[in-house]
């Protein structure tokens, strides 16, 4: 075989068993988790997770990693649609606030991996609680808080602090949609979403747009 044939090997390996090992986390936990639960459903054995991943810590920072990345492409792209060219300022943050809040079926196990994560937060090693929000939620906040200064800049909103605006909007459009659904757990009307979100963007503008 060669070596680009065992390369490539390798790599499907090794996504199987992220694949496996998000499901697994999400559904198990992390302290629950086993690496002979995460071999079942990757279809690989136990000693090929090891060849790939040292322990357990090293598999879940890098699943988490991974999916975080994912998700912050997704959504930094939803930033860039709605607020890369803005024509009505409530409706277009309205669209982002129901983009930020739609349940993505294809980021499910991430969702779920994150719910189990707040549930057991004093068991994750602190390195890779870190190192997920700077992979994740971080450069999203920061991308929404750029925009957000763009449109003081542009004279459309009032925002002495961006970061601060930022984490109240997202604040105002999504945490009665967490709480509802159990950090996306639940269904939720979507009529009771888009009422929500309209509500929070309104309470922001009240806020932040200009007197």
């Amino acid at each position: 075989m060669s070596r680009d044939n065992v390369t490539r090997r390798g790599s499907v390996k090794r996504q199987a068993i992220l694949e496996g090992a998000r499901e697994v986390f999400g559904r198990d936990g992390y302290s629950r988790a086993s690496i002979d639960a995460i071999a079942k459903v990757a279809e690989v054995s136990t000693r090929t997770i090891y060849n790939h991943f040292t322990d357990k810590d090293e598999l879940f920072r890098a699943v988490i990693l991974e999916s975080a990345e994912q998700v912050r492409e997704r959504q930094l792209a939803d930033l860039e649609r709605h607020l890369g060219k803005v024509v009505d300022l409530e409706s277009d943050l309205i669209a982002l606030g129901l983009a930020f809040t739609t349940v993505m079926p294809q980021f499910g196990a991430h969702f779920a991996l994150v719910r189990q994560i707040q549930a057991e937060i004093g068991h994750i090693p602190e390195d890779v609680l870190v190192a997920w929000q700077e992979t994740g939620p971080q450069p999203v906040q920061a991308g929404l808080a750029r925009r957000l200064a763009e449109l003081d800049e542009r004279g459309l909103l009032d925002v002495e602090d961006p970061n601060r605006a930022a984490r109240h909007f997202v604040a105002l459009v999504g945490s009665e949609v967490q709480s509802r659904t159990y950090s996306g757990a639940l269904p939720i009307d979507e009529a009771a979403r888009e009422e929500i979100v309209t509500a929070g963007v309104r309470t922001f503008l009240r806020a932040y747009g200009l007197r």
